[in-house]
């Protein structure tokens, strides 16, 4: 009986002097952040054949997707996206090999070349549509990588040669502007799905000017932005349209802040559009539109401290301006030398991890208000959040889930619209504040925010191979936190693994979401 009581006491000391030595997470309730509007992916390429596939798969892909349900034993079916982006195709499909473009990259276009419309066309893509809007998505956003290829220059939707400018001819910019028009409201009037928002411009500042064959797009001025921002305004005015226009799906942060591979007429973008002095191109009182910018965050992750560096630079010129920001999207390049590149497919936490850790710089010192990946669904490429195969011309396949779907959910499943992020302040064991505590791009990353329904979500990022002891202080709230994590571990996939009054241990490797009701 002794030598048991002098082991629990052993025990006991222990585990006293590791919650003794945890860091505290100290979520500051009276210093709020930005506002989170939503998290999302798009149906870009893949949705158009998947969408064709058996209802059984169909759904598969969708609760994984869009779910918010549980299972029997509290286990998320699937990431809760709330917003779902759906390309509007210029017609390349209708074109073949004509299109210059290769064939799994086509899309289809509602106009056709007689002036009618044929509401049978984009049937893989509208389908998801409805199956988004089935699960309980939110919110829709069209985006469109070129017009239409009866309005462009070349009759393609793809650069062939030109400079920087738009592949738009001059006097084409109104019927544009009635081709997205007809097609919002036709896809409302046959599918029941309303588009909150268009973009109809997609990296119109990327230095390779969409010459090739790798898919539809087109480089635009700034000027020609503008344009065609106000033509599409003056449409949705006169026909009582209430989708938001938005601009300008930049390819690289760095356009909205200066130039980077290109002249001025395709940079400072921020400046641009929203400095009143800018008259040409000032778009802050155009119908229609908001006072947010959507840019990707590709080519700006590495080195780790250019990464908050160049958000910090962002965030501060967005305050200037009165500008909010949305980070529409996102995959693995070949800069992203840390993990390999984009080249094969990665179903691990080493992805996913990268990925956590650009998802929170991208909010914590971004101030990004919405965060979306690209492709839902991909190839042998880090581009999808699912893997898909097929073996007969994609009259079916197979999907596969990853660990960077699951991973995405650790923060899309739990911080739904109308969320606010909130500081988070860290001091070790003798309550020293730590400088910079909330953000180790090697160890820990934690953020925290409280939703509509005043719950409140802590994510925290493990990034290194060790446990880390971690301790909660949420001031005025007491109770418990039910915990999802996601690791290497088969099965740990948004996983329920008990709860906490605030102390406990972060897994090597991991992600998790603390939810406190």
């Amino acid at each position: 009986m002794p030598h048991k009581i002098i082991v629990l006491s052993v025990l006991l000391i222990a585990t006293l002097s590791s919650c003794a030595q945890s860091n505290i997470y100290h979520i500051e309730t009276n210093s709020p952040e930005q506002s989170m509007m939503h998290f999302g992916a798009s149906d870009g390429w893949s949705m158009q054949k998947v969408g064709l596939w058996p209802e059984a798969q169909q759904n598969q892909i969708a609760d994984w997707l869009f779910s918010t349900d549980n299972d029997a034993n509290g286990q998320p079916l699937g990431i809760g996206l709330s917003v779902w982006r759906f390309n509007l195709g210029a017609g390349s499909a209708e074109q073949g090999d004509k299109s210059q473009i290769q064939a799994g990259t086509r899309s289809e276009c509602f106009l056709q070349a007689d002036g009618t419309y044929n509401w049978n066309k984009q049937l893989g893509q509208r389908r998801f549509l409805k199956l988004a809007k089935e699960r309980g998505v939110p919110h829709f956003l069209a985006f469109m990588n070129s017009v239409p290829v009866y309005f462009t220059k070349n009759g393609l939707a793809t650069n062939t040669g030109r400079d920087g400018t738009i592949n738009l001819q001059d006097n084409r910019y109104a019927d544009v502007a009635r081709f997205v028009g007809n097609a919002i409201a036709g896809i409302e009037e046959h599918d029941g799905i309303h588009f909150d928002y268009l973009c109809p411009v997609n990296e119109p500042d990327g230095h390779w000017n969409w010459i090739g064959p790798k898919q539809e797009g087109s480089p635009a001025t700034n000027r020609e932005i503008a344009r065609l921002v106000r033509a599409i305004s003056d449409e949705f005015k006169r026909k009582r349209i209430s989708t938001h226009i938005m601009f300008s799906e930049s390819s690289d942060l760095r356009c909205l802040l200066g130039t980077h591979e290109t002249d001025w007429q395709r940079g400072y973008q921020i400046r641009s559009f929203f400095s009143k002095d800018s008259t040409e191109t000032y778009l802050g009182k155009t119908y229609g539109t908001e006072n947010v910018i959507m840019a990707h965050s590709y080519w700006t992750n590495t080195p780790i401290p250019y990464m908050r560096k160049i958000r910090e630079q962002l965030r501060d010129t967005l305050r200037h301006y009165g500008v909010r920001y949305w980070q529409t999207e996102l995959c693995i390049m070949g800069n992203d030398e840390e993990i390999g590149g984009g080249a094969l497919y990665d179903p691990s936490m080493r992805t996913a991890l990268y990925v956590a850790r650009v998802i929170h710089h991208d909010l914590v010192y971004g101030n990004a208000e919405s965060w979306s990946w690209w492709r839902s669904m991909g190839g042998d490429y880090k581009d999808g959040l699912i893997r898909v195969l097929s073996d007969d011309n994609w009259r079916t396949g197979k999907a596969i889930d990853s660990k960077l779907l699951w991973t995405f959910g650790n923060y899309s499943r739990f911080i739904r619209p109308g969320a606010r992020r909130y500081h988070v302040r860290v001091t070790d064991h003798q309550n020293i504040t730590i400088k910079d505590g909330e953000t180790d791009p090697y160890g820990v990353m934690v953020s925290a925010y409280q939703n509509i329904d005043d719950s409140w979500v802590v994510v925290a990022i493990n990034y290194s191979e060790s446990q880390f002891p971690l301790s909660l202080d949420l001031p005025g709230k007491t109770g418990h936190w039910t915990m999802y994590r996601t690791s290497d571990v088969m099965g740990e996939n948004l996983k329920p693994v008990g709860q906490t009054a605030g102390q406990t241990d972060l897994e090597p490797k991991s992600v998790t979401t603390f939810v406190m009701k």
